[in-house]
């Protein structure tokens, strides 16, 4: 099993970040065991199906010995995706013989590779396709009928409560569409995950309300491409509280910004209707935080990628943005070495990065992936090329940040507690910082913290990457 640190935490049920769930049920029930890998959006994938299980009377079990059935959850997104989500599955089948695969590696290009692999497997399924999974459970795993537990009333439906969270219980992905409408060149999602289908506004409200009444503090609103939910309702409108909302990114923020919560956007397109939530982001509705996808700083690169807004000015919307809300931070990710990417091109991305001096950056050297239209694309760039390159942006990448958080030195933020580990330190994140993909505040207290406080605190020292900062008061939420 996976050693505890290696990023897919607990001996089964893993992914990063993440500990292993277990349903208290009777020792009879039929026992589970789960592996969930990927981004947030297979994540809630992954509770979903954890919720149906729990309501038909499964247990999920931490170990491959206890399993009756192993359902793992896939990623093939990526080259390394794809790897480590066949080392799962061989994993499971070794360990234990009785898998169902689901996931992004279960459809599209990459299925085969699954199922030339692992011939034996129960059953292969893609993304979203819940009802597949529990079929093939049923099949392998009938629910037992107990006599006591069966005079009892059926249990509520999934949408009558939360369901099973594998986040910690302060913070919740919510997401809010499935599927993308782009035909990004070196992009397979559309054909693992299809098309754009967003869900109706007021299903998505009342999911966060029910959150926020559970204790959640922070929510992550994620999906393929935020920016277009409810392009393919037309915008229809639903009642939440009494009032109207549009299926529209902006309503959807309006909402979500009564509940009092802290409100991530990710997946954000620069289209030209963004512009409109800034103003929230100011007046504090929402955090003022964008994690927009950009790839890369040349436009003729943009364009042969096929990306949405490829002609846009966006350093002058940064620039704009940023005069609406100077608090703003923006989270961002890029390819360096796209075929064709030329000298000149790449130091485009350079300059461009030194002009928009985005707040946190990630970056990866391109690599085909099986499917994606980029692969016919000429004068692909040598191996040592793109590695020097990614080099060269995650330097320049770590002055910038390095530059922006010195400058927090002295100043007070609110900062939401993540956890103690066991030597007592105590981390959380301040409104700049997504769970897992950005930085981290190091607190000291003279007072005993706990995950989900919101406290103020003053910065004391900061690197490339995280703050350490001094707890003042311990009621800020």
């Amino acid at each position: 099993m996976p050693p505890a640190g290696s990023g897919r935490q607990g001996p089964l049920h893993y992914a990063p970040g993440l500990l292993l769930v277990a349903m208290s049920k009777p020792s009879t029930a039929p026992k589970v065991g789960f592996v969930s890998l990927g981004c947030p959006k297979a994540l809630v994938d992954s509770e979903r199906i954890l919720t149906q299980l729990r309501a038909e009377g499964y247990e999920t079990v931490p170990s491959y010995d206890a399993a009756d059935v192993v359902i793992v959850n896939t990623c093939g997104f990526i080259d390394s995706a794809v790897e480590e989500s066949l080392e799962a599955i061989g994993e499971a089948m070794a360990e234990n013989g009785k898998v169902i695969v689901t996931g992004c590696l279960g459809t599209g290009p990459k299925s085969h590779v699954v199922k030339e692999k692992f011939p034996d497997l129960l059953s292969i399924s893609g993304p979203q396709n819940y009802a597949a999974v529990m079929s093939a459970v049923h099949q392998a795993l009938p629910p037992r009928h107990d006599p006591f537990v069966d005079l009892l009333p059926a249990p509520r439906a999934a949408a009558d409560d939360i369901g099973v969270k594998l986040t910690p219980k302060h913070y919740a992905y919510l997401k809010i569409s499935e599927g993308c409408n782009h035909k990004c060149s070196f992009c397979i999602i559309p054909s693992m995950r299809g098309r754009l289908v967003s869900r109706p506004v007021d299903e998505v409200l009342r999911e966060a309300e029910k959150l926020a009444r559970a204790g959640v503090k922070e929510l992550l609103v994620i999906s393929q491409d935020t920016s277009a939910y409810g392009v393919d309702l037309h915008y229809a409108p639903g009642r939440w509280r009494d009032r109207d909302y549009r299926s529209s990114m902006l309503e959807l923020c309006q909402g979500l910004g009564e509940l009092g919560l802290w409100v991530r956007l990710h997946y954000v397109y620069p289209y030209p209707h963004v512009d409109e939530i800034l103003p929230l982001m100011a007046e504090g509705k929402v955090l003022p935080y964008l994690d927009i996808p950009f790839q890369h700083g040349s436009p003729s690169v943009l364009k042969r990628m096929k990306r949405p807004a490829f002609a846009e000015d966006t350093l002058r919307r940064i620039e704009r943005w940023r005069a609406i809300c100077p608090e703003l931070t923006l989270r961002s990710t890029f390819i360096v070495g796209f075929p064709g990417e030329t000298e000149a091109e790449f130091q485009e991305l350079i300059d461009w990065l030194k002009a928009a001096r985005i707040d946190r950056a990630g970056a990866f050297a391109y690599s085909p992936v099986e499917g994606a239209r980029a692969n016919a694309l000429p004068d692909p760039v040598d191996e040592a090329v793109k590695q020097a390159r990614l080099k060269t942006f995650m330097q320049t990448q770590a002055r910038i940040s390095r530059a922006k958080l010195k400058k927090k030195i002295g100043q007070t933020l609110e900062v939401l507690v993540d956890e103690i580990d066991e030597q007592g330190v105590v981390s959380g994140r301040s409104k700049a910082d997504a769970p897992e993909i950005d930085g981290r505040v190091y607190l000291s207290s003279d007072r005993p913290l706990r995950p989900g406080q919101i406290v103020r605190a003053r910065v004391i020292q900061a690197d490339a990457h995280d703050l350490n900062a001094d707890v003042l008061d311990e009621d800020a939420g």
